[in-house]
């Protein structure tokens, strides 16, 4: 998520003919040299083999390991000026870009974090490829400037025909529109009750039920009680996507939170991130939804590996390329049958697992990872009568308003704290904003010694309480506010 700057540097030295790049470069940077040659040839300039030199091209730092097609264009160009084909001052500008065969420049993955790095740096403009210019115009403060061929480029830094810096016409962004409302949702009001919580504070859930009680259908409907992104969540949720390349020429800036529902087959690498430490599922729900459904059905270690990202809203990768932090501060909704055949506890249908298959099971699920979620709702079957009740719910809209205000309430409580929500406090702000009285706390002493919970349990329970008093605009945190909290914690024969 972080930029540094690569100086690249290229000498044309007397000498037998060599096109050599230094500095660590990785296949795909080495292999520039065959693009950068047909590049200048098939524009008109004279390639390095038409020179009886010794073509040198230095990338500094170069202790760094550099990656990726970006480093083409500045390459190309730096031959130009070392070989006297050009005349230009680059030393104000950050140029990145791949070259084609033809000479024309391509799109690359990150345009907006080096447009970013270029105006944290104090670099006043950056130049990047036509396709990418939408996207690092996201980078306020800076001239952006889109080249689509190196012939534009050279006319452009020699003043023949200089280009006028990018500038992104503002379009309104279309309604959010989801299939899934609350208002068609029957039933399941604890539920529904849960989500509102989840949504306004930032809390995990977790939804535990018999096949077709409605899990699924309700941790979609959740997309449409979440605020809409601020400009600064949306950049951020912009920049990793911009990472994976996976963002639109024409609206870069992202307006709606992420959604990520990887199967539960998915590998550790793929939630984490990749081998070439490349951001993973828990990454691209930044900032947003990471539904992981039949949640016992993952691996153990990739539930394991959640431990730290739930905790700190981060996540460290370390592989044999080096080590990179990624942010993750999601919100987790996770769905899960309380058995294999999914009818454990069911009052209408009799359970038909064995003890063994039912242990192993539930032992999937940590006792570490499970504390990490602060709320465990258990989903019973929904009559007929109730299914096919007229009566809508209330809708996504109405509780969307609610959820909104909340959040203002948070983000005028934490203004001066690096956190936003209440699911993200520490012990230290949990002792400063939850306070409670004589009588919740003989409440919540009587359910921790009942149940035996954790330290980190108290503490979920107190920052559900807190979301709860902000959704009922109270200052202090009430009675009824800890005996909401204690209804969701973790308790064994709740959970499953």
């Amino acid at each position: 998520m972080d930029a540094r700057t690569v100086t690249v540097e290229v000498d044309v030295a007397a000498g037998l003919h060599a096109f050599n790049i230094v500095g660590l470069p990785d296949k795909s940077v080495d292999e520039a040299k065959e693009r950068i040659s047909s590049a200048l040839k098939n524009t008109g300039f004279k390639p390095p083999r038409a020179f009886a030199k010794r073509v040198t091209v230095n990338l500094a730092p170069a202790d760094t390991k550099k990656e990726g097609s970006m480093y083409d264009v500045p390459m190309a160009l730096g031959f130009l000026i070392g070989s006297e084909q050009v005349r230009a001052d680059t030393a104000s500008s950050l140029i990145v870009g791949e070259l084609g065969l033809g000479g024309d420049v391509r799109p690359i993955h990150g345009a907006l974090l080096y447009a970013l790095h270029a105006q944290q740096a104090g670099i006043p403009a950056i130049i990047v490829p036509l396709a990418n210019a939408a996207e690092a115009s996201l980078a306020r403060g800076i001239s952006v400037i889109g080249v689509a061929t190196l012939t534009e480029l050279v006319d452009h830094l020699e003043g023949r025909l200089p280009l006028a810096p990018f500038t992104l016409t503002p379009t309104k962004p279309l309604p959010l529109l989801y299939e899934e409302d609350f208002a068609l949702i029957q039933g399941q009001e604890g539920a529904k009750l849960a989500l509102e919580l989840a949504a306004s504070g930032g809390h995990h859930a977790l939804f535990t039920g018999p096949p077709g009680a409605g899990k699924t259908l309700l941790a979609r409907a959740v997309r449409s009680i979440l605020p809409p992104l601020s400009y600064e969540e949306a950049v951020e949720v912009t920049k990793i996507e911009s990472i994976c390349g996976t963002l639109s020429g024409e609206q870069p800036l992202l307006s709606e939170r992420p959604f990520r529902a990887p199967h539960h087959a998915s590998s550790e690498a793929a939630l984490l991130g990749g081998h070439a430490l490349s951001p993973g599922e828990i990454t691209r729900a930044h900032r947003g939804i990471l539904f992981m459904d039949e949640f016992p059905e993952f691996h153990r270690d990739v539930l394991e590996s959640l431990r730290q990202p739930l905790e700190q809203g981060s996540i460290t990768l370390s592989r044999a390329q080096g080590s990179v932090t990624y942010p993750a501060r999601f919100l987790l909704i996770a769905a899960a049958n309380p058995c294999p055949c999914g009818y454990l506890g069911d009052p209408e249908r009799p359970c038909s697992c064995t003890m063994g298959s039912i242990i192993r099971y539930q032992r999937k699920l940590s006792g570490p990872v499970a504390d990490r979620i602060d709320l465990h709702v258990r989903l019973p079957r929904q009559s007929f009568e109730k299914l096919s009740s007229p009566v809508a719910g209330e809708p996504s809209s109405a509780i969307a308003t609610r959820v909104a205000r909340v959040r203002d309430i948070q983000a005028r409580r934490f203004a001066e704290e690096p956190i936003v929500t209440n699911g993200e406090m520490t012990t230290r702000l949990i002792k400063k904003y939850c306070q409670i009285d004589e009588r919740s706390s003989h409440l919540l002493a009587a359910t921790m010694e009942k149940y035996r919970l954790s330290a980190r349990a108290y503490h979920s329970i107190l920052k559900v309480a807190r979301t709860s008093a902000d959704i009922a605009r109270r200052e202090h945190i009430a009675w009824d506010d800890i005996a909401l909290a204690v209804q969701y914690a973790k308790r064994e024969e709740q959970t499953w």
